[in-house]
Parts: structure tokens; C-alpha cells; sequence
């Protein structure tokens, strides 16, 4: 049962979201499903207004006490961004989840209810889950088809979606991935999962609500080429 959790989002030029997904994450605080909540927000390396966005929203916030902001001035990747999140949270368990809220923070206690019985996993939202519901675009479903192949290709990897923003891991476990974390931008998720298969760190993929949203930062043409190239120096780096 989680009675504490440290809830980390790693943001990058995000204005048109953060007003609505704000908003949502002060309605979950206000529903105390939990007895503890700290919400990690990492600003990293915006060059829009989100750093100055979500300070006017924690001025005005009557939550403000559960909300930390870390802001650095240059981009440095999603994986970086969490392990900063994650060395500077301090409740037991620890949730990674995308700013643009596809997986609602409700999906948690789902998970609670349900799903969480060892410590020593890493829980992974899956998008490939049976029982998860997704609503994809084409581009989305494109991408993770290939994504998936050279994943399965290169390392042999036998997890389903490594790549769902929404995962949840009790805190020792978390600081004990993310503390060797070398891979801070597009695949650093490849990398988490590699880690935890050294470290014997079991992998459990749970099924998520996923709902595609708007404002999309992907190219189907440029990026599956940058996808191969991040895997191969993994591949290089790692193994």
C-alpha cells in the first residue's frame, strides 16, 4: 500500500499543456488519496514561458506546500530531468509521468488497489498491457512498431513497453537506477530497463488508460532515425 509518493515531471517547452495538466495534478492533491503527495516539477532547460507559467500557478495554488521546482537553464533530456527528480524526492515511493497527463493520475490507485505487492519491482505502464485502453494516433502506433523491432533487434529486451512515461518504483530502487543513469534522452527508458536487469530488479508491466494527446513533438521521418542511432549507442555503451 502506498501511503506516501513523490510524483515527477520532467518539463520542456510545454505552455500549451501546463495550465490545464496543473491544474488536474491540484484536483489529485485535493482528493488526499494518500497521506503524503510531493509533486517534483522539472523545468529543463524550457526556452517557452513553462518556468514562468508554473511559477504563477504555485503562487496562486493553495497546495503549494506539496510542490517542488527544479529549473536549470539548458536542456539536458527527460532522463536527466528525472534523476534530478528523483535524488531530490523524498516520500517511499517515487512516480514518473509525462506532463501532458496521457495516463491520468488516478491510474495510480488502480495500481494500488491492485498491483503492487514487492518492493523490489519496477513497475512499467504498458501500453501493450491486454487490459490497458489506448487511443492512439497513426504516427504514435508507427513509431512504436519500429521502435519496438529495433529494441528487439539490438538487445533482446522481452518487455512489452518500455517506453510509457507512467512508472512507479519505492524509493531505494529508484535512487539505486537512476544514480547509474548515463543515457539522458531518447531512449534513457532502454537504459532504465537494462539497469534493472543487472541489478536484479524485476520489471512488472502493468496496464494503463493512454489516451493520445495534442501538440505533438514527433516526426515519423527524422525520428526513427535518431531512435537507431541512441539504441546502437547503447548497445556500444552497455554490453
Amino acid at each position: 500500500m502506498i501511503n506516501s509518493i513523490s510524483i515527477l515531471f520532467p518539463i520542456y517547452n510545454e505552455k500549451l499543456r501546463l495550465k490545464n495538466s496543473l491544474n488536474k495534478i491540484d484536483i489529485f492533491i485535493s482528493k488526499k488519496y494518500f497521506k503524503k503527495v510531493e509533486i517534483i516539477l522539472i523545468n529543463d532547460g524550457s526556452t517557452d514561458q513553462s518556468n514562468e507559467l508554473i511559477k504563477l500557478f504555485l503562487l496562486n495554488s493553495k497546495n503549494k506546500k506539496n510542490y517542488k521546482l527544479i529549473s536549470y537553464k539548458k536542456n539536458m533530456g527527460k532522463g536527466y530531468a528525472l534523476a534530478k527528480g528523483v535524488n531530490l524526492a523524498k516520500n517511499d515511493w517515487i512516480l514518473t509521468c509525462d506532463i501532458d497527463l496521457s495516463v491520468e493520475l488516478k491510474q495510480i490507485i488502480t495500481w494500488d488497489k491492485k498491483f503492487l505487492n514487492k518492493n523490489l519491482y519496477a513497475y512499467f505502464g504498458s501500453r501493450l498491457h491486454k487490459s490497458s485502453i489506448v487511443k492512439k494516433n497513426f504516427i504514435r502506433n508507427m513509431l512504436g512498431y519500429i521502435f519496438r523491432f529495433f529494441i528487439y533487434v539490438i538487445f533482446k529486451l522481452n518487455i512489452d513497453d518500455t517506453q510509457c512515461g507512467f512508472k512507479l518504483y519505492k524509493r531505494n530502487t529508484a535512487k539505486k537506477i537512476f544514480i547509474n543513469l548515463t543515457i539522458y534522452r531518447y531512449t534513457h527508458d532502454i537504459e532504465i530497463s537494462i539497469i534493472c536487469l543487472k541489478n536484479n530488479i524485476k520489471i512488472k508491466e502493468l496496464p494503463v488508460i493512454w489516451k493520445h494527446k495534442s501538440n505533438e513533438k514527433v516526426n515519423i521521418f527524422v525520428d526513427p532515425f535518431i531512435m537507431l542511432v541512441s539504441l546502437i549507442k547503447i548497445k556500444f555503451k552497455l554490453y
